[in-house]
């Protein structure tokens, strides 16, 4: 017997928001795929499912249109559905999709890769960054003949494999032993990483990092970042890319070498967004081993894992004797469709300078978001900077903490214009219009925070308030 789906006793009527939700959260553990896209993470006025995306929008069942900032979590960089990279992946799947050995499109988008990125001699292809990163670490393992990895505290996420859950507070399910293998060091304080290196001499075998986040890498000499984002948010005020000028990323090279340590470099966000040979070319660094996904094929499900010959040789078959790594083994991992996809965005990248585009922007979403957010007086509540071709927003409490009331309220207030800001991931297809759209938005929810930031949340937020991913307790 067919088992019943839909809430709605009139089948006649589309669905209400709230009965897709029921029918996600009885079908899917979280009602989603990924936590980040869960109902816990945006205000109760936001769209419970899409339908389909076009360019920089996407559509409910019944229609209603969202300009949406968060592309598929940053997987989508030109736009939802280009023509151009739709053609290239319907070629890969015409051509058979997955064979029985090597494809050539494997081959070229491997030697691809490896001519855009310096750093990388071998490289592996994965459907997400998770199995990426989580095989950096077991080749660092491999190579060091070591167990500990120590990873960034302020970057977010790395991979849902035990090794980095474990070091969030969502510990359930995970062995004490497990727990005990990952350390963490706070970004721009080397002294942490250090102290780290000290206590635990000769066991630590990988650092993990992304290049940047919300935060650049800091220069040797200038004094520390105070707060989530500093103005370094256009290519030119970054000092952190003159090439002449010693940075964090620098001194983690320089005491991972000393230490005989495998530096990881996550380049899930900053790939393919800051420069196509990824941020460590723009921030001049080299890491043994780079993780890059999401947006490598403007959301085709292509990941991967590349670096140093040495180490990533390992998990090769052709040196008789050797001990083995067994490195990724993926049936799709190779899959004609996403790769065909990942070279046509990057010739669509190339010839559209794209990432120019990203910088470009960014910067003037920056200040058009900062401008409305001073002409109502709430600039030092809520405000807009990081790296401008990846920009994002803050929210904070009087005491300068990460508000979950304002920026739950903020959410709110851009949903009434049908603007989806969860984040704030740039696609080459917003243009001016997307531009005036936000400008006009922010003129309306910036002076409702402020009435909110003096009358009291509880008298404009509709429903419950946005929660963060980690976390102990639902």
């Amino acid at each position: 017997m067919k088992k019943p789906h839909a809430e709605s006793a009139d089948a006649k009527r589309p669905a209400s928001d709230a009965e897709y939700q029921a029918r996600l959260l009885r079908a899917i553990p979280g009602g989603a795929h990924t936590y980040s896209r869960g109902h816990d993470q945006f205000p109760d006025n936001a769209p419970a499912i899409f339908a389909r995306g076009e360019g920089v929008y996407a559509y409910t069942p019944d229609g209603r249109r969202y300009l949406d900032f968060a592309m598929a979590l940053g997987a989508v960089n030109i736009g939802y559905g280009e023509p151009a990279i739709v053609s290239a992946a319907t070629k890969g799947m015409n051509l058979g999709n997955g064979l029985s050995r090597p494809s050539m499109i494997e081959l070229e988008a491997a030697e691809r890769l490896i001519d855009l990125v310096p750093s990388i001699d071998m490289v592996k292809f994965t459907k997400n960054g998770s199995t990426a990163v989580t095989a950096a670490v077991k080749l660092a393992r491999a190579f060091t003949g070591r167990e500990l990895v120590a990873r960034c505290s302020q970057h977010p996420f790395f991979s849902y494999d035990d090794w980095f859950i474990g070091s969030t507070p969502v510990t359930r399910g995970i062995t004490r032993s497990t727990i005990s293998e990952t350390l963490t060091f706070n970004y721009n304080d080397i002294a942490s990483l250090e102290k780290l290196f000290e206590q635990h001499k000769g066991k630590i075998a990988a650092v993990v990092l992304e290049p940047a986040s919300m935060v650049c890498p800091k220069v040797v000499g200038q004094p520390a970042f105070v707060g989530p984002m500093q103005e370094c948010w256009t290519e030119s005020s970054c000092t952190a890319r003159d090439t002449g000028k010693k940075h964090f990323l620098h001194e983690v090279r320089e005491l991972c070498d000393k230490h005989g340590v495998v530096m990881v470099l996550d380049e899930m966000i900053t790939g393919f967004r800051w420069h196509l040979g990824g941020a460590q070319h723009v921030l001049d660094v080299r890491p043994d081993i780079t993780t890059f996904g999401k947006a490598m094929a403007n959301g085709f499900s292509v990941a991967c894992v590349g670096g140093r010959r040495d180490i990533m040789q390992l998990g090769s078959i052709e040196f008789a004797g050797t001990e083995r790594v067994f490195l990724l083994s993926t049936t799709h991992g190779a899959e004609m469709s996403g790769l065909a996809a990942f070279l046509a965005t990057v010739d669509f990248m190339e010839k559209n300078n794209v990432c120019a585009h990203f910088w470009n922007w960014g910067e003037r979403f920056v200040k058009v978001f900062n401008r409305a957010a001073e002409s109502a007086g709430v600039s030092k509540r809520i405000y807009a900077g990081g790296p401008a071709c990846k920009p994002g927003f803050v929210t904070l409490d009087e005491k300068g903490q990460p508000c979950m009331k304002l920026r739950t309220l903020f959410m709110q207030e851009m949903l009434k214009h049908n603007i989806l800001m969860p984040q704030v991931v740039v696609a080459y297809r917003h243009g001016d219009a997307e531009l005036k759209l936000v400008e006009h938005a922010l003129a309306d929810a910036m002076p409702v925070i402020a009435r909110a930031l003096k009358e009291g949340f509880e008298k404009y937020i509709h429903g419950p308030l946005v929660q963060p991913v980690f976390r102990k307790l639902n």
